[in-house]
This record gives structure tokens, sequence and C-alpha cells, in this order.
């Protein structure tokens, strides 16, 4: 699987995260991180599949999407330890813990496998 499969979803999911935060709490805190860290994800993901449909890999992008990923775990995953609460920083340490591993693996095995096949 590409990594721009999962991290534009992975960023949209942030941003309506924050969002929901904002309506529900007025947590202005939350909009703006969720949406900073969901359109970096997007933006990312989108120079990924550019990359990809030129046949290439995009390292920048995987980096990008791997510390900002590995980020969201670690504060999110503090913020859980300290509030015991699953919504919504269980939930987002959780889904960026597995992202985090997703991308390392992309980056381990060499990133999106290009087709040989030429149309």
């Amino acid at each position: 699987m590409h990594d721009f499969c999962f991290t534009i979803p992975y960023g949209m999911l942030l941003i309506g995260g924050g969002f929901i935060g904002y309506m529900k709490k007025g947590s202005i805190t939350s909009f703006a991180g969720g949406a900073v860290a969901g359109l970096l994800l997007i933006l990312a993901g989108y120079l990924s599949l550019k990359a990809f449909e030129m046949k290439k890999n995009s390292s920048i992008a995987v980096v990008l999407q791997t510390v900002i990923s590995a980020a969201l775990t670690l504060v999110m995953g503090q913020r859980y330890l300290l509030t015991q609460k699953v919504m919504p920083a269980g939930l987002v340490a959780g889904i960026s813990a597995l992202m985090t591993c997703f991308y390392v693996y992309k980056i381990a095995t060499g990133g999106n496998k290009i087709s040989s096949k030429t149309e």
C-alpha cells in the first residue's frame, strides 16, 4: 500500500477531529493543532502522490509524515497518560502510533513501489 493512500485520510481525520473539539469545547488549540497537523499531512501525501505519478519516491514527504505522526504520538500519548481519556487523546495517540509504524516501514523498505510497466 502506498503512503499517500493512508496519509490524506489521516490528515482529514485530524482536521475533522480538531473541528469537532472546537465545536464541542470551544478549544481553539484543538482546532489549530488538528488543522496544522492535518494540512501538513495532506500536503505531504499530495507531494508523495505527485512523485508516485512521475514514477519517483518522495523521501521528503515520507520523512515529514513520520515526524508529524511521531510528534502526535508523543504529545497525545502523554496527554492520555495524564488524563486517562480515550477521546480524543488515546484515539489520536493510537492512530498516530500505527501511522508512525507504517511510515517507518515505508522508509525501511525503500518507499512506494514503482511499477516498471509501461503504458
